[in-house]
């Protein structure tokens, strides 16, 4: 007797289908708009970034587009400052190691030669001809400069659309808001002003690293007498701020300068600036972003290997405040883990309250004035929350100061 094949049947429901239709939907307009969305999400903290600015200048009696007026044409002073400052003295710098090309090659070569391990080195140092590099360097730029300039286009993109955000605050958000059902509203709130915190905690972050490779730089050229050690420096500084290539950037001219007092002294200072950059990354990243962020140091680390490797030197750049704003939002969403038991019954009755009381103030309101009422409340929350930490932390500090001499 002949046994048939066991036929096992699939029943896929209408539900089913619809919702694998949209995932393969979504996860193909993601594909085709990853770009766009981050430039969205550039924009977003330019102005996470320049808000705090705005509303201390609105504290002060100016009004939020004149504030907003202000804060815009500063950034562009700077930038244009900036600009004019480091850019004249690194052309003139790189000009005057061309001119000085033959005698550096010629003084490196005479280093290598006198040991043995140097002296095949010191063969390939003199057959170098800088038109070498002039080929090379056309040749990135040939494959790369379309890149480039569309990478300076969306630069450009996010910074308007970051000053367009910032006008049209309030109906932007009111058009959010008018998508999502009002039980979300102050929760949403809350979200959106703790990513705003984020974002503005990293680019403290970002301020005190940059600072210290500036001061760092500027110490150790000066004290190699270096010329233009201030240029040299700012450019350090904010170069910083790029992972990866940010220490070739903020080495490499520095190097450059410091030939003109000599390969030793030009070495010893690439070797310090190199090594800094090192403990920068290995220590002082680590420690500052994790603080600022409330994120653990190997978390930090973490997130920029995982940033890089999936979106190279912008992935590295937003690693560290989108890993901060999972965990935020996995906070404030109430989202219980696999491996946390938390009595949240507190929170929770707090979140229920604060929904109550918005759905009473915002009955009959439009979704611009609804979306108002709602970040009044999230403010007023965080508030109560970050006086009640302060209080939490002085109580916890308190035996350790009654008990000292």
């Amino acid at each position: 007797m002949v046994k048939l094949p066991r036929l096992v049947r699939v029943e896929l429901s209408v539900r089913s289908a619809v919702t694998v239709v949209v995932t393969v939907a979504l996860v193909w307009l993601f594909l085709q708009l990853w770009q766009i969305l981050l430039v969205i999400i550039v924009a977003l903290m330019i102005v996470g970034m320049l808000n705090p600015f705005v509303a201390r200048l609105g504290e002060r009696g100016l009004a939020r587009g004149s504030a907003i007026a202000l804060v815009f044409v500063a950034l562009f002073v700077l930038g244009g400052g900036f600009c004019a400052l480091t850019l004249p003295k690194l052309v003139a710098q790189l000009s005057d190691v061309a001119t000085d090309f033959p005698r550096m090659q010629e003084k490196i070569a005479g280093i290598f030669e006198g040991s043995r391990l140097g002296a095949s080195l010191a063969v390939s140092v003199r057959s170098f001809h800088p038109s070498d590099l002039g080929t090379k360097v056309q040749e990135i730029g040939l494959s790369y400069g379309p890149k480039v300039i569309e990478i300076a286009a969306y630069a450009v993109t996010a910074f308007f659309l970051a000053l367009y955000i910032m006008l049209d605050r309030d109906r932007m958000r009111g058009a959010l808001f008018a998508m999502l059902p009002r039980d979300y509203h102050v929760r949403t709130s809350r979200v959106l002003l703790n990513l705003e915190t984020i974002v503005g905690g990293y680019m403290r972050g970002q301020v005190i690293t940059s600072l210290l490779m500036a001061v760092f730089t500027f110490a150790v050229l000066t004290i190699a007498g270096v010329p233009n050690a201030l240029a040299l420096s700012l450019f350090a500084g904010v170069a910083d701020v790029l992972p990866y290539i940010g220490a070739l950037l903020a080495c490499g001219p520095a190097f450059l300068a410091a030939l003109s007092r000599g390969t030793t002294v030009a070495l010893v200072v690439l070797g310090i600036l190199a090594a800094y950059q090192e403990f920068e990354s290995r220590i002082i990243v680590p420690r500052v972003y994790g603080k600022v962020l409330r994120l653990p140091a190997a978390s930090v680390m973490i997130a920029l290997l995982v940033g890089g490797k999936l979106l190279g030197i912008l992935g590295a750049l937003l690693a560290l405040p989108i890993a901060a704003g999972i965990r935020m939002m996995i906070a404030e969403l109430r989202v219980e883990l696999p491996g946390e038991e938390v009595d949240d019954t507190a929170i929770r009755a707090k979140d229920a309250k604060a929904e109550r009381e918005f759905t009473a103030r915002a009955a009959g309101h439009s979704a611009v004035e609804a979306a108002a009422i709602a970040n009044e409340l999230a403010v007023e929350r965080l508030e109560d929350e970050s006086t009640m930490s302060e209080k939490a932390r002085e109580a916890a500090t308190e035996p350790l100061t009654s008990g000292a001499p």
